[in-house]
């Protein structure tokens, strides 16, 4: 039974969100503030966190950069800003979705279930693997494992830069275009294009790290590929 923590200081809606998902088998955990949403998070380790921006100190966003400066738990935001820099800042952080208020809970349990599908072993076990031409270091991701490493160095990848490293790496070298990265990241989602600009761009930052990110190259008026390295 997976774990839902939902970080909401507007009772009704936390109230409605906890029927709705523990009507359809999860369990949950509440919280009203961003101090007590860190508690929970520490102490129940849930599948997945549904966070307001807008509750109390620390907010979401401040959260939402605790969350994952330590951990990979899947996030989706939710929100009451209609302006594209805020569903955009939330997920340059990290976020793997987000849901727009007023919302339909039936829309919000979709987006949980369809976030936690993605963050899922696979049944068929894929392992690819691209040597960086300059170190000879390997990238490689387990699809079963849900396991990326670079050389002996496991990257903490959320559900959704994994699922784009993965579509790459199935085919490298080729350019993406923005629509399509979405649609394999995030199916079942209304995010707009420009969403996969901030997955990759914390995804090269962690390439970066771990020294290959320019593997991860932005083809101009295209979108993006990944390739060996100079």
């Amino acid at each position: 039974m997976s774990r839902i923590l939902i970080v909401e200081d507007e009772l009704g809606i936390a109230e409605v969100l906890e029927a709705y998902l523990r009507r359809d088998g999860f369990a949950t955990e509440r919280a009203a503030d961003g101090a007590r949403a860190l508690e929970l998070w520490r102490a129940a380790k849930p599948d997945l966190m549904l966070l307001d921006i807008q509750i109390p100190a620390p907010d979401g966003l401040e959260v939402l950069r605790r969350v994952r400066a330590a951990s990979s738990t899947p996030v989706i935001m939710l929100t009451s800003r209609a302006e594209d820099i805020d569903r955009l800042l939330g997920l340059e952080l990290g976020a793997d979705d987000y849901v727009v208020k007023p919302f339909s809970p039936r829309e919000v349990v979709a987006r949980v279930k369809a976030v936690l599908r993605r963050a899922q072993p696979q049944e068929s076990r894929h392992i690819y693997r691209l040597i960086h031409a300059t170190s000879a270091t390997m990238l490689e991701l387990d699809t079963q494992a849900v396991l990326c490493k670079v050389g002996e160095q496991r990257l903490e990848l959320t559900p959704t830069e994994f699922r784009l490293l993965e579509a790459m790496l199935k085919s490298v070298g080729r350019a993406f275009s923005r629509q399509e990265l979405l649609e394999v990241a995030l199916p079942d989602s209304d995010a707009l294009e420009r969403v996969v600009d901030a997955h990759l761009k914390n995804l090269r930052r962690k390439l970066d790290d771990a020294g290959i990110g320019e593997m991860l190259e932005t083809v101009r008026g295209i979108g993006y590929r990944l390739w060996g390295g100079a």
